[in-house]
This record gives structure tokens, sequence and C-alpha cells, in this order.
């Protein structure tokens, strides 16, 4: 089984209050060993014509944008009192391709340098250009909990706990996220998929590439335009950029 490995995939987003909304969009998403990512940004166990539709920068995400992307999340990890020298970090992530990037959601799966799970990192990114990163223990059942710390939707303010089952993925990906706020009905998001195999299939998912990435951060936008007829606006606080020691 290859280290970096494509996934085709669909996400969902369902609320039930105040307002009953909900849609869902496919694309396709990479499981990334950060020990694979070069300084460039390329996955070294790819071929190097993929290298345009499937690039993995650091500055895409938490942390410095000078230093590797492995790097980050072990300081990330360490200044929350966990030990990742010599542990396998894998991260489900959208890549950059042709220059363009979209990731609402990262999910890392950490280990200790005896390959036992360590934590798991979700790492939210909203449509301002903000973004936070939850450190979370799971349980046997691949489960936990976390305050919400980020505005993500304009409908939602910063208030409310989320629920995640975050199972690392074999062939399958199965992961789901459930805001609960206050009284309100859940806000639900899934995102599921099945890793690509076949040489075949996996040069007819890298030609979607190009087009899934803009479609998806196109869909998102419209759907809350969507909203915006029926849903008031929530003020958005400054968020408190998350700094490595």
């Amino acid at each position: 089984m290859d280290v970096t490995s494509l996934f085709l995939t669909t996400v969902s987003h369902a609320r039930s209050t105040p307002v009953r909304h909900s849609f869902r969009y496919r694309s396709c998403s990479w499981l990334v060993d950060l020990d694979q990512v070069d300084a460039r940004g390329r996955a070294q166990d790819l071929p190097r014509w993929i290298t345009p539709l499937a690039r993995f920068r650091a500055a895409d995400h938490l942390g410095n944008p000078n230093r590797r992307w492995r790097d980050n999340i072990a300081g990330f990890a360490e200044d929350n009192g966990i030990d990742l020298t010599d542990g396998q970090v894998l991260a489900l992530t959208s890549s950059r391709v042709l220059g363009h990037v979209f990731n609402p959601l990262t999910l890392y799966w950490c280990h200790d340098a005896q390959d036992r799970p360590a934590c798991v990192i979700a790492e939210v990114h909203n449509t301002y250009g903000e973004r936070h990163a939850y450190l979370v223990r799971t349980d046997d059942r691949s489960r936990a909990s976390a305050d919400k710390q980020l505005y993500v939707s304009p409908f939602n303010d910063v208030s409310g706990r989320y629920q995640m089952s975050v199972p690392e993925p074999t062939d399958r990906l199965h992961a789901t996220i459930t805001l609960h706020h206050g009284d309100s009905g859940p806000f639900v998001a899934t995102w599921r998929g099945h890793r690509v195999t076949s040489t075949g299939d996996r040069l007819r998912a890298a030609y979607r590439l190009p087009l899934s990435t803009w479609l998806v951060s196109l869909q998102i936008r419209w759907e809350g335009i969507r909203l915006w007829r029926h849903l008031p606006l929530q003020p958005r606080p400054t968020h408190q950029v998350q700094e490595l020691v």
C-alpha cells in the first residue's frame, strides 16, 4: 500500500435549525505521511508528473511557513505536551493544485515512536483566511470533543462544542464532526471516501483535481449566499492566532 494515497471523497453538511438545509459535494483528498513531504512541498513517493496537481506547502497549514510541515505539527503537539519524535504523522488534506488550494479541514493522525496513537489534530480553515487547530486525544472508538474556537460560518457565532468521530483511514474514510450549539439542533459535517488504487483510476482522478478544487470553493460560497436569505449574520470576532514556541 502506498504511503501517499488519493481518496475520492464526498463531503456533506446538514443543519436542522433554525432552517433545515443540507448540501454535499464531491472532491479529492490526499492521505500523506508528513515525513515524505520535502521542503518544496512535494511528496517524494509520488511521480514527478503529478507535482503540479499535488503540492503540500507548509504555508498552507499551521505554523511557520519557512519550516517543514512536519516540524510545525510536531512543534504544535509538543506545545500541548505530546512528543512525536520518530513517530508517524498522517495528514488527510487537499493539495495545492496549479497554485490554488482550498482546505476547509485537515485531519492529522499522530503516533509516538512505538507507533501508538498519540493524538488527532483537526485544523479548520474558514473563508476569511483564518485557521485554528484542535488537538484531541481520542477514545478507543476514535471519538473526542473540543470547544469551538474559530468563527467558521457567518450564521454561527463562536460558541458550542464539537463532537468528533475520526477513525484513521484504511481503504475507506469515514469521519464525522458534529457541532452542538445550545438548544439548537446540531450541525453535522461528514467526510466519506475510498482509496484509489488502480493506475487508471488515479489518472482519471488527477484530471478531476483542478476542476474539483475550484468547484468546492465556489459551491460553499454559493450555499452561504442561499442561507443569507433566511438566517441573520453573526458578528465575526478577532481570532487569536495560534503561535508555536
